[in-house]
């Protein structure tokens, strides 16, 4: 039996419902009570929430390859982190049909009613076959596991897929700057407000309280924050956004580009980068010391927006993005670098003109100006500006020694005169700040 629920609705109107289905009624008093002594049952709540069109919500279909109505989105609030000794007192979840996303609650009006609970939600949630949650792989799908074979239930999640918005964000949690993982740390950054202050920790009193008077604010309390986390794993699936950014640069040249030729620049190759360039420009200024600074401007776009912006800084580079624009600062070298010969036993070196010479040249030169070529002094010097590299994605590849452990391309006409070879860098320079 549910209790029906017609005060929620005002206290969630912050959230553009399409309609509320919610069951129970208040005293004059402001407190929840039963219709009808000794007819408690556990509260259902239902809620159909409005999205916009270009929400990410809409992309599950096509990135998991299932349509809206096999996902099943899942949060549980309990009144500690054991199974053994604590209770489940509320499942959140959200489900697709009839065109709207919708919430829908499971609350125990008592701890008695845990059973109850659990078996509507397993009747509820057996049909769907991909399980969306926040952390639920370490937390709640254990413990609500755990709670089945207590209570002689069988598993819904048994033939389920599971997605665990946490793990997808944690591996680039250092990219994206976050002090930790969080559900609410996440919603911070997305720039996304709660109306609920308080934690799951911090609600179990808050529940024991509940069931010892029935207080209507407490169980406002209660199921706004568990309503909020259900929510909010809408609006931090957006975070996947970055996964899939970050992700493209995997699919980057392994090969190196080659300099000394003229690169090809087709929109097929710009449409397999991340980024575009879009202005490429040289800056000369000033730094605070009045020493001259040169550097690479560059003006970029992506296919697609990310939901909050990101920069980063790493070895004199610069980048911020905001939206599907970018912005890329990077140092320029005016200077004579050294391009050294892998091959030098064929080479002679010239001291006069310090410069190596292949053997097959410099044999006519007097023995009294050559000497044979050392990997150190194997090299020929060229005047030129200069980019430095990481991954040597570009060749040739040039040193200002043979010691030197960077490395840097020649900026020539050949690069200047294609955007994707300008483009390709600037992916490089990024993945590289990102350190991806």
């Amino acid at each position: 039996m549910y209790t029906y629920l017609k005060y929620l609705s005002p206290l969630f109107s912050i959230y553009q419902f399409s309609y509320s289905i919610v069951f129970g009624r208040i005293n004059s008093r402001g407190d929840f009570v039963f219709n009808t002594k000794g007819e408690e049952s556990m509260i259902k709540t239902s809620e159909g929430i409005f999205l916009s069109g270009e929400h990410i919500i809409h992309s599950l279909p096509t990135m998991f390859g299932h349509k809206a109505e096999d996902f099943l989105f899942l949060d549980i609030e309990t009144t500690g982190l054991s199974p053994k000794n604590s209770d489940i007192y509320l499942i959140g979840t959200s489900y697709y049909d009839n065109g709207n996303w919708h919430i829908c609650q499971f609350f125990a009006d008592s701890p008695e009613q845990e059973k109850e609970i659990l078996t509507a939600f397993c009747n509820f949630a057996k049909e769907y076959k991909i399980l969306v949650h926040f952390n639920g792989d370490r937390f709640d799908i254990p413990f609500l596991r755990t709670k089945f074979e207590k209570h002689g239930l069988n598993d819904p999640f048994a033939d389920m897929s599971s997605l665990d918005i946490y793990k997808e964000v944690k591996p680039y949690k250092k990219q994206l700057g976050l002090l930790d993982c969080k559900q609410k740390t996440i919603e911070l950054y997305l720039g996304i407000q709660r109306e609920d202050k308080y934690d799951g920790g911090k609600l179990i009193s808050i529940y024991k309280d509940y069931v010892l008077n029935k207080k209507a604010e407490y169980l406002r309390l209660l199921l706004l924050h568990n309503f909020e986390d259900v929510k909010g794993m809408f609006d931090v699936l957006q975070m996947l956004k970055y996964r899939e950014f970050f992700l493209s640069f995997s699919h980057l040249p392994k090969v190196s580009l080659r300099t000394d030729v003229e690169i090809p620049s087709t929109e097929d190759l710009l449409d397999s980068l991340p980024l575009r360039a879009r202005k490429v420009q040289a800056n000369y200024y000033n730094d605070i010391d009045g020493k001259r600074k040169e550097e690479v401007y560059m003006k970029l776009s992506l296919s697609a927006p990310l939901p909050a912006s990101l920069s980063g800084n790493l070895d004199g580079c610069y980048f911020k993005i905001t939206g599907r624009e970018a912005v890329l600062r990077v140092p320029l070298y005016e200077t004579e670098l050294k391009y050294f010969y892998s091959n030098y036993k064929d080479y002679y070196y010239l001291p006069k003109e310090d410069t190596a010479m292949h053997k097959s040249i410099a044999s006519f030169v007097d023995k009294d100006f050559r000497e044979k070529a050392t990997p150190e002094n194997c090299y020929t010097r060229k005047e030129g500006q200069y980019l430095q590299e990481w991954d040597l994605c570009f060749s040739p590849f040039f040193k200002k020694d043979y010691n030197d452990k960077r490395f840097f391309f020649d900026l020539n006409e050949n690069m200047k005169k294609s955007r994707y070879a300008m483009s390709l860098y600037a992916c490089h320079v990024i993945a590289h700040v990102l350190e991806l």
